[in-house]
């Protein structure tokens, strides 16, 4: 009797053992992944930034649909590129996108006109969902996963 008394104590150190091990390990696990809605995609804290990015440096040039069309438009020479324009979209990868967002015009060989953001180097997430917020103002063209 004393075997089996001694063989259920271990037996229940073990289990709660394997449930604090489990329940910490999770834990660990989803502080690092909360950002992120899934495997690859933009969290909603980073959509928003890039959506407030968009309407408070982008739009002056681009407008707000991307049509080159900004209230400063009329007075730059060369006029802002049409993000929305389905040949544009084609034409460029999304590194390319991801680039000129970082670096701006120079760091793809074209105008100094389009500023670089220098202070998204270090927020790649929103630079993904920035770029991702480009590639949506043309939804005629069929992307992948939409």
């Amino acid at each position: 009797m004393k075997t089996w008394i001694h063989t259920t104590k271990q037996l229940m150190i073990l289990a709660l053992m394997g449930f604090v091990l489990t329940t910490s390990l999770g834990a660990c696990g989803k502080s690092g992944s909360q950002n992120n809605t899934a495997a690859g995609q933009p969290s909603a804290a980073a959509i928003a930034e890039a959506k407030s990015i968009f309407e408070n440096r982008c739009v002056a040039c681009h407008g707000a649909k991307g049509a080159g069309d900004g209230p400063t438009s009329a007075s730059l020479n060369p006029k802002p590129r049409a993000l929305n324009s389905a040949e544009w979209q084609k034409s460029v990868t999304d590194d390319h996108i991801r680039k000129i967002i970082v670096g701006g015009g120079t760091a793809v060989g074209l105008n100094a006109i389009m500023p670089p953001n220098a202070d998204l180097t270090s927020k790649p997430e929103v630079v993904e969902a920035l770029k991702n917020y480009v590639r949506g103002l043309n939804e005629s063209i069929k992307r992948p996963g939409k």
